[in-house]
């Protein structure tokens, strides 16, 4: 099968091809396993993570990928939930042990044997792919491939973000950055909160331009003042000085949700410069999110067919994943990125 694989840590601005294409076996299903014949796989800023080094594989070569659907083709004697021919999803949670204080009271996410799709295994980069069966999740037939990809981890850990903002209906929610995630939170959002209004902080233009074309009310710079203070904020930026802003835009006893897995280094100095009277007094909090469990990604998968949830993709064919990598890493993005496997 061919797939893109990682084979080094690099960083992309001195190797804008990290990626080799290169054929592999096809792996073969375990007994709690399924084959899966991936169909589209989303990009996400975590193969960035991954492939310079802040959150690395633990064994290289790894292919990558971890918003995955795709066909059942093959599977272990144990299986019982798909059958051959089910269309399923992967998400970035690949396993947990399901025996931990954390797994058993729902939060899988935080379970010290986590292991990630794409990251720890290999993923959906490829023509096929593994997992067991109990980690992968029936799509909706309502929603199509190229807009379920984004929604397994995008809009999973959106989704997740958003409920741990504690948000209802009539406060205010500020979004930094605007890109797969972001997008996908202000339209969960605009269905859960009805009368909440989204302000939405990004240095791009152009994702100003969409937030307003998507419904928000109010678009500016990273380091703006709103017009109004807000009850949380989602941060989807891989940098932390939209934090350090945001936090002057929150009201007292308001809460930074931070949607990324890992902020670049360069930018660590800028925690020094936390002013705590401004930034932090008033009982306002910074909370971090941590994966998805199952259960994440299960609920997100059913509220974008209830609310038909539509993300904005732009589609590659696998030969282009350093392409579309490339743009990722320096914000070219208009909603998600998805390789179609069909293309050529």
């Amino acid at each position: 099968m061919k797939a893109m694989v990682i084979s080094k840590l690099v960083n992309l601005n001195d190797v804008p091809n990290p990626l080799e294409l290169v054929d592999l076996p096809v792996p073969q299903p375990k007994a709690d396993e399924i084959l899966i014949k991936v169909e589209t796989c989303g990009v996400c800023h975590t193969e960035l993570d991954e492939i310079e080094g802040r959150t690395p594989p633990p064994i290289l070569p790894v292919v990558p990928g971890h918003q995955v659907v795709g066909i059942v083709t093959d599977k272990g004697d144990a299986t019982t939930r798909f059958q051959v021919g089910d269309r399923v999803g992967v998400a970035w949670i690949y396993s947990a042990c399901g025996r931990c204080e954390f797994c058993l009271r729902g939060e899988e996410n935080l379970c010290p044997e986590f292991r990630a799709t794409g990251r720890d295994a290999d993923g959906g980069y490829a023509e096929y792919m593994v997992v067991k069966e109990k980690f992968a999740y029936p799509i909706p037939e309502s929603i199509e491939n190229h807009q379920a990809a984004p929604l397994l981890c995008a809009g999973a850990i959106g989704y997740r973000s958003l409920k741990l903002t504690h948000l209802q209906d009539g406060m205010r929610l500020g979004l930094t950055g605007f890109g797969a995630s972001a997008h996908l939170v202000l339209m969960m959002a605009q269905a859960l909160y009805p009368h909440s209004e989204i302000y939405v902080f990004s240095r791009s233009e152009g994702e100003q331009q969409f937030a307003l074309q998507l419904g928000a009310v109010w678009a500016g710079h990273s380091e703006a003042k709103a017009p109004k203070l807000l009850h949380a904020i989602i941060d989807t930026t891989p940098v932390w000085k939209p934090v350090l802003e945001g936090m002057r835009n929150l009201l007292p006893g308001g809460r930074m949700v931070i949607n990324a897995i890992r902020k670049e280094s360069s930018d660590r100095e800028l925690l020094a410069e936390l002013d705590y009277p401004t930034q932090m007094w008033m009982e306002k909090e910074i909370k971090s999110v941590a994966n998805v469990t199952r259960q994440d990604v299960e609920e997100c998968l059913a509220l974008a067919a209830r609310i038909k949830l539509k993300p904005e993709v732009q589609i590659y064919p696998l030969k282009q994943a350093n392409q579309a990598l490339w743009e990722l890493k320096n914000r070219k993005i208009r909603g998600a990125k998805v390789l179609d496997l069909s293309l050529s």
